[in-house]
């Protein structure tokens, strides 16, 4: 994607070119690019913060369209937004209005702030986008506790240049097991639209196969989803039929044993690894079908994104930035402008590894462990579907490290198996690092954000 040079988005989809073929459909239909001639955007909306406000994304795809250019401000609230926290939120963004298709947590928010439809009958006359100024957009962190932090991209920031020197068609299909509110989801959206295809749309409640099915029908040819994603597709026989011919995995730590999985499961696609966070941006991709990333890309000079590790953690500088926390305190970037993403690295050779998140540090009498280093090992395993490595109070050591463990489809137990993976932890990992006790489970939950949601018992 090039940089937009403060046009609009619905400025760049059409320069992209609007063919008749080109579409973003979910579960319910398919809206054509192409019949929605100039996008009027409503004058009623310059310069007004708006919170979009739907369950599906398509409606907030059309508010999107309609909005960017014209809006101060435009705040992607994804539909899992707990209700408590709606008014602070409105509150701290200065929300002047809400578009809705009647759905979504703010879709009837009392307190005075207006509701507006989303539809082809938008209040007031068609305004022309005013190409001097960008629009800002907000996006949510992913935080698991308490009112995520909202961060503020522009669509500069939004689809910056990146080094990842992929080829796609004019007439690429795109979609993504990520809801489009989000920065992994969004990333994809923008990346279809500005670069001239059509994008298939995941819907909340739909079952994986229907949605792999559905974007086998639609055409799919680049797709991407979390590792977590991915290890439910795999086990879903609808997978055996999904042809696409581009698989990416971001937003959790992609071991070696997912890619294998997926390199088999789609011989003909090509598989890569991306990293990227709401307030970072997209970094890079690795397409090589191994875990980690080389070495040489850190402090890689004339690199689009500039890397380098600081006790540990990834630290990022490029156009995609954030500017800024909205209304917090907190410096996103330091003062030489990096980000500090908090996710730790380790480096093998010449190469780093991803080995968790700095919060997600599992403490055994004073020693530190990283639940996904553990996982990598479980999932290695080829009767393991996936795994959850978490910490369980201890009185001698504070915590020890348990691990809940999906299997692949068959006959097999746990029990079978039992030895043999913790044999392999053993000979890969330190004795604090072995799991005290391995439980079989059904299923593994994944949070709306398509991250394995991580409790301690």
């Amino acid at each position: 994607m090039r940089p937009p040079d403060c046009r609009s988005l619905w400025d760049l989809t059409s320069a992209s070119g609007l063919s008749g073929r080109r579409f973003v459909a979910d579960a319910d239909g398919r809206r054509f690019l192409a019949a929605r001639g100039k996008a009027a955007a409503p004058e009623a909306f310059r310069n007004l913060t708006v919170l979009i406000s739907c369950n599906r994304q398509l409606p907030a795809v059309q508010a999107l369209l309609h909005l960017d250019g014209i809006a101060r401000r435009v705040l992607l609230c994804p539909p899992d937004l707990a209700l408590e926290h709606i008014p602070a939120v409105i509150a701290e963004a200065d929300v002047d209005a809400i578009v809705s298709d009647g759905t979504g947590p703010a879709a009837h928010t009392p307190g005075g702030t207006p509701v507006i439809p989303i539809g082809s009958d938008w209040p007031g006359a068609a305004a022309d986008r005013d190409p001097a100024r960008a629009t800002e957009w907000l996006l949510f962190t992913s935080g698991t506790t308490g009112r995520p932090k909202i961060v503020v991209h522009t669509l500069a920031s939004l689809t910056g240049p990146l080094d990842d020197g992929l080829v796609v068609a004019p007439d690429a299909v795109w979609s993504t097991f990520y809801d489009i509110r989000r920065y992994g989801g969004l990333q994809i959206l923008l990346r279809g639209l500005l670069g001239g295809g059509s994008m298939v749309l995941s819907q909340a409640q739909e079952s994986v196969a229907d949605f792999l099915t559905r974007a086998q029908q639609s055409g799919v040819t680049h797709i991407s989803g979390t590792p977590s994603h991915w290890r439910r597709a795999l086990m879903s026989p609808a997978v055996r039929a999904f042809t696409p011919a581009y698989v990416r995995l971001s937003g959790e730590v992609a071991d070696q044993a997912i890619l294998n999985n997926l390199a088999a499961a789609f011989p003909r696609a090509e598989v890569a690894h991306a990293f990227a966070s709401t307030e970072a941006g997209v970094a890079f991709d690795v397409r090589d079908g191994l875990a980690g990333f080389p070495a040489a890309l850190i402090g890689q000079p004339g690199a689009k994104a500039d890397m380098r590790v600081v006790d540990g953690s990834l630290r990022i500088r490029s156009a995609r930035t954030a500017s800024r926390y909205l209304g917090d305190g907190n410096r996103l970037a330091d003062a030489e402008g990096y980000v500090d993403t908090g996710d730790m690295l380790e480096l093998r050779g010449d190469r780093y590894y991803f080995v968790g998140r700095r919060e997600g540090i599992i403490n055994v009498g004073g020693q530190k462990v990283h639940p996904e280093e553990v996982e990598a090992v479980i999932n290695q395993h080829p009767a393991v579907q996936m795994a959850r490595v978490r910490a369980r109070k201890s009185p001698i050591t504070g915590a020890i490290v348990v691990a809940d463990v999906v299997l692949k489809p068959g006959p097999g137990t746990l029990d079978a198996i039992r030895d043999d993976i913790l044999d392999a932890c053993r000979q890969s990992l330190p004795p604090h690092k072995v799991p005290a006790m391995l439980t079989q489970v059904a299923a593994l939950e994944v949070a709306e954000s398509g991250k394995l949601l991580r409790r301690r018992a």
